[in-house]
Parts: structure tokens; C-alpha cells; sequence
């Protein structure tokens, strides 16, 4: 008879003579406290009113003026390294994730996803007993594997939370997001009305409180553990009205007196030491005074967006406390915000009206966004502020996300923990600590050891420093006192002497240059935190000594192969058994979930023929495939008994409309775009096999939209004007097949169609 794999009590031949056991699960103990961790994205040191900024927050503030205000924290310079740290307290680049998992590269430092042999603190926490709840952005799974066919052993389930709600790619629409439930794509809450009453960050909040309430009403003896990614403040910037009107002409003034400003509030606030400077303006910044009339403008407008966008997640924030409050859970639980890196610098000099236009290389002075005034921050946008607000919100630094300098690595961090923290212990702390230490203070704090094995697979060890003896005593010294930095090739090290001054070498890389001849700078951070007084040249020694010990620290966490690769490795591989078949030829047959962009055809920048097959009755319309938002991206779809593409290129529509009308029953459609030299492109449509019209595209998009695809239906807000989403397929669509063509083979298939035609 097979029994339990594990029973410690006894069988005899009856009851009486038998000793039940039962296997309980484990349990913290009643007085373990709950933990919250709520991460922002792209967000700059200077950006929480307690940190400087004139942008309200106050519910971060009272957190910050409640419990302890770190001013000396650090993280990775990118989103996805950042969480990997966070959640294992291990190096980044130790466990998988030297860049965002959009890509993998074959070294165990870009796996695309978490090693398995690094625990998250979810994994852990929910070994001892804790229920585990995230809410917001992922981004620790390589993307092709984000679609509803898997596989889901990187997705949040896998790793360690019994429920999750949010998106898993590395932004979303705040207003129209691509949302999953658990392990499966789901639509936006439709009694939100879409857009009108409905943002990403407010639905979130909603489904933790739902969930922490499921989880008390039923175990009120369980702490939970909830991870609060959202996507504020990352591109784009979106929020309610109420929100931008909030903000109208509040930047007016420009960044140079805006940061200045709010740099002579960081000094009164204590947040950087005396005799800390403000750092020059970044090359490519321009004095505010110097900009057109309408760049202006454009750029103050841009901030506004900002504003709102964080004054926002600060309100939902304030609702998540205020839930926690209300269920008598606060004052038990240890909370904790942070930044995952600086303020972007993606949105270029001049700003975006559509982020991916950054991406394509196409950046829009003030003059060519000036009529789009009105749409920045809301629905109609893609934003992001330029470089100067970029710079302000990372003030007093320079530099920014990306980069290894301060601008990229120093943002805000706030722990509120009652009852662990008295109040006569509370304020500011300037100790040195990196994201990899907030999970060994967590560990330490609830009384839990990480184990060596996990699931039967040995464990990396934590490497992160608790900073648990800080919290107590302000003066107590720093325990992490020699800390890495690494991105596409730029690198840093603070280390703290014996004499506990803090010294950094930074390297700014340059794409393509050579390591070992690229300039270091030197600055002792204890007394130049802003880093404007380069000592490379009046220590060398220093210098030299410091840039040893970065390559000694780089083989100790897995840092090499230096690799300075990223915008390129986006996209597809092609090979047998993956989303990207080796003869690039992808087949969909409805119905199916909505796909991110990086698990489905990779048409962006590519040359392709789309074909469908349909049966239809009368004026059966409807989206056949469309990819991207109302801001940019493809749709194809029968309206009038006409195929029509609609080719949006960041909200300048090329539309090219059959100018054959298909006929009842059994259709064969074919939309065929080309890439042409240059920014060009051309699209046609053939009806039967019938040419049924073409025209010049002026722009051919090589990254469209960070939302994907969806078959016989426009999924998200409606990429054409001439339809209101979804614009459901209403006949049978079969199947879509989509052929990515090389160059070679585009111009053989279009000879052979030439050829052909000239014989009919």
C-alpha cells in the first residue's frame, strides 16, 4: 500500500492502536509582521516632495516623516537588474539579469529571467509560511515566453507569489494596459468604462487590497508579503485630468530654476550634505532661456505630465496605507519605497509625444509637437520629458538612468516600520546601503536564515548586507562598504575605507571603445556627492587601486564578458521550438489571447506578407490582426466590404483602403509591406490574388509599439480612427498567416508577382 512520503506517526491494524500525524504547514509565528515593498520606476532622487521636488507626495512624506529616509541608497541603472537584486539579494549580474529581460545571450549573465538558483524573498517568505501577493510590472521574464502559451516557470506564480495582478512586459498603457491574472491574459475591468475612470495604478491597488482581505478574513494569524511594482513613473506618463489640470503652468519657469530651486531644498531638508554642489548641466541640456518659444512649451508640458503621473501614484499609495490601516494591519507591517533607477533619459532632448519614436531614432523638436499640446499625459500620448527635466528630477546629480554615475544609481528610499522603529529613532539616514541589502534586513528583521537549497537546487549566496544595526542608530556605520555597478559596459565602485570615506571610480562607456584605454574619474563621494570634482589625475594611485578592485569584484559576481550590446538584441531569434520558427512563417488561428510584442511575429522594421483567410457574408467586418495602440501600430481589418490597413507611424496615419471589394464567402487576403532604403516603406493589398491598391509609406517603423499583437480583434485602445475597439472579426477568420521576408526574398517574391501580372 502506498503511503505519504513523509509520516511520523504510527499504523497498527486499527485505530486504537494507531497514532495519528498530521503535516502542517509552517508558520512564522503570530508577531511575524507583514511586509510591503513598493518599487517606482524611472524615478530620480529629487522627485518625492521629501526628497526636494515641489511635486506632491504626502503620502510618501508622512511614510518618510513616520519611519526612516535613506539618502544614500543605490541601485543598478536599469529597471530589470534592479529587481533582480531586490528580490534575491544577490548581484544582479550573479543571478541572470545584466539587462533587461527583453533578451538573452547565451552567459550566465543575461538568462533573461532569475536564476533558479537564486530564491526570490517571495520564494523564501512563502517557505515559512507567509501568503505572497505582487501587483504591477514583472519584467524578470524573457518576453517570448510571456504569451498565454508559456511556459510560466519565470512568471511571478513560478517564483514565489501565491497571486499576481499586473503586466509582464517593461511598460504598459496606463490607461488601456496588457494585464494578467495569475497565469492567463485578461481585459481591463470592463465596469472601468475604459479610459473614462479607469488608470492601471488605481486597478492594481484595488486587486491587492482585495487580496490581503481574501487572505486576513480567512487567516488572520498569516502575514502576507506584498510586492508593489508599479509602472509609474516609466513612459508613458498618463494620468487622470484632474491630475494634469493640477499642474498647468507649474513649470513654466523652466529646469534650470526649478532645479536650482529644489536643490536649495535638498540642502535645507538634510536629504545631501552641506557643500554639496549642483552638478553642470549634462552635454545636450540647453539653458532653459535659450530654448524656441514653443520647445518651451512643449518640454513644460511634458513635465506637468510627470507631475501628475506621481502625484497620482502617490494618491493610490496613500489608498494602499489607508486599506492597511482600516484592516489594523499598519502598525504591523514593515513598508517599504523605493526608486529602480534614475530619471530616463529616453525621451531625448526635445521630449516625446511618442516614446517609441525614440526608439526609431526620430526625435520631434517643440515646433513639430506644439499642436499636440493638449493630448500630453493622457490617452492619446506615448510621453516622455526631455533630458533637462530628466536632469532636474535627478538633481543634484548628473547623468541618468543607464549610466553609472550618480544620476543613474542614487534615488530615494523610505522603510516605515512601527513598533521596530520607535518613534524618538525615525529621520534621515546617510549610511551607504545598495538594493541588494533591503532582503538580508528583511530576512533579519522577521527572523529568517535563506536556505542553502531551494526545491532540491543548492543556492547562491546572499550577498547583500543587512542594514538592520542602522536603523536604531543613525550614527552606526555602513555595512556594505564595497559595491559594483555595471551597465552596457559603464562601470563604477564605492568603496568606504578604514578612515569610512567613501571613494567612486566611474567609467561613462562609449559604445564600440576600448575597455582598457577608456578614462576613469575619481571623486571621494563623502565629500563631493555630486561628483564635479574629478581626483583621477591628482591620485592615480587611488584611482588605480580603485579600478583593480572593480575587475576583482566584477569575476567574484559574475559580471564578465563585458558586453555593451542592448538596442540590438531586442527582437526575435529564429530557430525551431520557439515563438520564431526558423522559416520565419507564423500561423494563427482564432481565438487567442492578446501576445506580447517579443512571443509573436516580429513584423517591426521587417518586410512581410500577411495572409488571411476568411469566409464572410454580406458586410461582415471587423480587425483582422492588429498590433500596437491608438499611439502607434498596424491594423488590418474589412470595413465596407474593403480591406483596409491602417498604418499609424506614431499618430501619422497612412491609410490605403481595396480598391477591389471582397466578395461573399471564401476570401483570400493579402496585405504585403516592404521596407525600403532609408526611413521608407511600401504597402499593397491583393483581394484573390487580385493587386488591389498600394502607397508609399514615409515612415517604416523599426520598434512600433511596446504593446503587441491580437487576431480577429483590436485588443487595447484602437490603433485606426475609423473603428471603435475591439472591432471583433464578424465572419470566419480561419487563420492569419504572417511570412517575414529578407530582403532577397522580398524582391523575388515581388518580381514574381510583376511577372505574373504582365501575363494576364
Amino acid at each position: 500500500m502506498s503511503r505519504p512520503s513523509r509520516f511520523e506517526g504510527t499504523i497498527g491494524r486499527t485505530i486504537a492502536d494507531s497514532e495519528a500525524w498530521f503535516d502542517e504547514p509552517p508558520h512564522p509565528g503570530t508577531d511575524a509582521p507583514n511586509v510591503v515593498v513598493v518599487l517606482l520606476d524611472d524615478t530620480g532622487f529629487a522627485q518625492f516632495g521629501c526628497y526636494g521636488s515641489d511635486i506632491d507626495t504626502p503620502n510618501i512624506d508622512a511614510l518618510a516623516a513616520d519611519g526612516l529616509q535613506f539618502t544614500n541608497f543605490h541601485v543598478t541603472p536599469l529597471c530589470s537588474p534592479t529587481r533582480a537584486s531586490l528580490l534575491t539579494g544577490r548581484s544582479q549580474h550573479a543571478v541572470g539579469m545584466r539587462a533587461v529581460s527583453n533578451f538573452r545571450t547565451g552567459f550566465p549573465h543575461q538568462l533573461g529571467h532569475i536564476s533558479n538558483h537564486a530564491a526570490t524573498v517571495a520564494e523564501v517568505l512563502k517557505s515559512e509560511g507567509y501568503a505572497t501577493f505582487c501587483v504591477g510590472k514583472w519584467h524578470l521574464a524573457p518576453m517570448e515566453q510571456c504569451s498565454a502559451a508559456g511556459p510560466f516557470d519565470q512568471w511571478p506564480l513560478a517564483r514565489g507569489f501565491d497571486r499576481f495582478y499586473g503586466f509582464l512586459e517593461g511598460e504598459t498603457d496606463q490607461f488601456h494596459p496588457d494585464l494578467v491574472a495569475d497565469n492567463h491574459p485578461i481585459e481591463p475591468p470592463t465596469s472601468a468604462g475604459g479610459t473614462d475612470g479607469y488608470h492601471v495604478s488605481e486597478d492594481m491597488i484595488d486587486q491587492l487590497l482585495s487580496m490581503v482581505s481574501d487572505s486576513k478574513g480567512v487567516r488572520p494569524d498569516r502575514p502576507f508579503f506584498a510586492y508593489v511594482p508599479f509602472g509609474a513613473t516609466h513612459a508613458p506618463h498618463q494620468a487622470p485630468q484632474g491630475y494634469l489640470d493640477k499642474y498647468r503652468g507649474r513649470y513654466d519657469e523652466g529646469w534650470d530654476l526649478v532645479r536650482q530651486r529644489w536643490y536649495e531644498r535638498q540642502l535645507e531638508l538634510g536629504v545631501i550634505p552641506e557643500g554639496t554642489q549642483l552638478a553642470p548641466l549634462n552635454p545636450g541640456v540647453e539653458p532653459w532661456d535659450s530654448l524656441p518659444e514653443n520647445q518651451q512649451k512643449v518640454a513644460a508640458r511634458l513635465q506637468e505630465a510627470f507631475a501628475g503621473f506621481l502625484d497620482h501614484t502617490d494618491d493610490q499609495i496613500g489608498r494602499l496605507v489607508a486599506g492597511l490601516e482600516h484592516l489594523g494591519e499598519m502598525d504591523n507591517t514593515i513598508f517599504v519605497v523605493l526608486a529602480d533607477n534614475g530619471a530616463s533619459q529616453e525621451g531625448g532632448p526635445f521630449g516625446v509625444m511618442h516614446e517609441m519614436k525614440f526608439f526609431n531614432g526620430v526625435f520631434d523638436d517643440g515646433d513639430a509637437m506644439i499642436d499636440q499640446l493638449d493630448d500630453i499625459g493622457g490617452p492619446h500620448s506615448h510621453t516622455n520629458y526631455p533630458w533637462g527635466w530628466a536632469q532636474c528630477g535627478n538633481s543634484p546629480f548628473k547623468w541618468y538612468k543607464q549610466n553609472t554615475h550618480e544620476g543613474g544609481v542614487h534615488v530615494p528610499m523610505i522603510m516605515h516600520a512601527p513598533g521596530r522603529v520607535s518613534a524618538e529613532q525615525t529621520g534621515l539616514r546617510d549610511q551607504f546601503v545598495n538594493v541588494s541589502d533591503i532582503v538580508p534586513t528583511i530576512y533579519e528583521m522577521v527572523g529568517i536564515t535563506p536556505p542553502d537549497t531551494y526545491r532540491g537546487i543548492d543556492q547562491l549566496p546572499v550577498t547583500g548586507h543587512s542594514f538592520v544595526s542602522t536603523l536604531a542608530d543613525a550614527a552606526a556605520p555602513a555595512t556594505n562598504r564595497l559595491q559594483y555597478f555595471e551597465m552596457g559596459g559603464s562601470r563604477a565602485l564605492v568603496q568606504i575605507d578604514d578612515d569610512s570615506v567613501a571613494w567612486k571610480a566611474v567609467c561613462k562607456h562609449t559604445k564600440d571603445a576600448d575597455y582598457d584605454t577608456e578614462p576613469w574619474e575619481l571623486y571621494r563621494l563623502s565629500d563631493d556627492w555630486s561628483e564635479c570634482d574629478d581626483l583621477a589625475e591628482a591620485q592615480p594611485d587611488k584611482l588605480a587601486e580603485l579600478v583593480d578592485l572593480w575587475w576583482s569584484e566584477a569575476e567574484r559576481h559574475g559580471v564578465l564578458p563585458l558586453d555593451d550590446r542592448m538596442f540590438e538584441l531586442f527582437g526575435a531569434r529564429f530557430r525551431d521550438y520557439s515563438p520564431h520558427p526558423a522559416d520565419m512563417r507564423y500561423v494563427y488561428r482564432p481565438p487567442m489571447s492578446p501576445m506580447p510584442g517579443q512571443a509573436s511575429a516580429a513584423i517591426a522594421g521587417k518586410s512581410f506578407d500577411l495572409t488571411a483567410r476568411v469566409t464572410r457574408s454580406g458586410g461582415d467586418g471587423g480587425v483582422i490582426y492588429a498590433t500596437g495602440t491608438e499611439n502607434s501600430g498596424i491594423s488590418i481589418f474589412v470595413q465596407n466590404n474593403r480591406v483596409v490597413v491602417d498604418y499609424n507611424a506614431f499618430d501619422d496615419h497612412t491609410i490605403l483602403e481595396s480598391d477591389v471589394a471582397i466578395p461573399s464567402g471564401d476570401a483570400t487576403l493579402v496585405v504585403s509591406l516592404r521596407r525600403r532604403d532609408g526611413r521608407a516603406g511600401h504597402l499593397s493589398i491583393a483581394v484573390n490574388g487580385e493587386p488591389a491598391g498600394q502607397v508609399d509609406l514615409p515612415m517604416f517603423m523599426r520598434m512600433i509599439s511596446s504593446v503587441g499583437p491580437s487576431v480577429a480583434y483590436d485588443h487595447g485602445s484602437a490603433v485606426s480612427n475609423r473603428y471603435a475597439a475591439p472591432f471583433p472579426f464578424e465572419g470566419t477568420l480561419h487563420e492569419v498567416e504572417i511570412q517575414l521576408l529578407s530582403r532577397q526574398d522580398a524582391e523575388a517574391r515581388d518580381a514574381e508577382a510583376a511577372a505574373e501580372l504582365s501575363r494576364q
